[in-house]
């Protein structure tokens, strides 16, 4: 699995709402400013299904991300099946200096692993960046 972290400066329960929420997913969830989430809807729930539409501001691309839940635990842990099959594992961790939010997911093979850790640690960045700011 790949790995990827940060600590959010802000309350389990803000964060929480922020990672959740279709209407704050579609404002954090994005690896660079030329990307947007036009489209999200999330059923949290183990069993619900999530699915967000990434997409290029330009127009020139675009795909869904989407998954099943099979474990959430409310301000502490996420794990989902993306629709390909792999895993993802998400712990969120209160400490003295925020939410330690832990992410890992299984690489995909089109792509070299450390270019999947970039990616997905932007999109961290860039939630951690928003929650904060909100």
């Amino acid at each position: 699995m790949i790995t990827v972290q940060s600590t959010v400066k802000a309350p389990i329960t803000k964060v929480w709402e922020i990672w959740t929420t279709p209407k704050h997913i579609q404002e954090w969830n994005n690896a660079s400013p030329d990307w947007h989430t036009p489209y999200a809807e999330n059923d949290l729930q183990t069993g619900g299904k999530f699915k967000s539409t990434m997409a290029a501001k330009d127009g020139s691309m675009s795909f869904d991300f989407e998954g099943e839940y099979t474990l959430v635990k409310e301000n502490e842990v996420i794990e989902y099946i993306m629709s390909d099959g792999r895993k993802v594992e998400i712990s969120f961790n209160e400490t003295q200096k925020g939410v330690e939010i832990i992410e890992s997911f299984d690489p995909e093979t089109q792509n070299p692993e450390n270019f999947q850790q970039q990616g997905w640690q932007a999109i961290l960045d860039n939630f951690k960046s928003y929650a904060e700011s909100n």
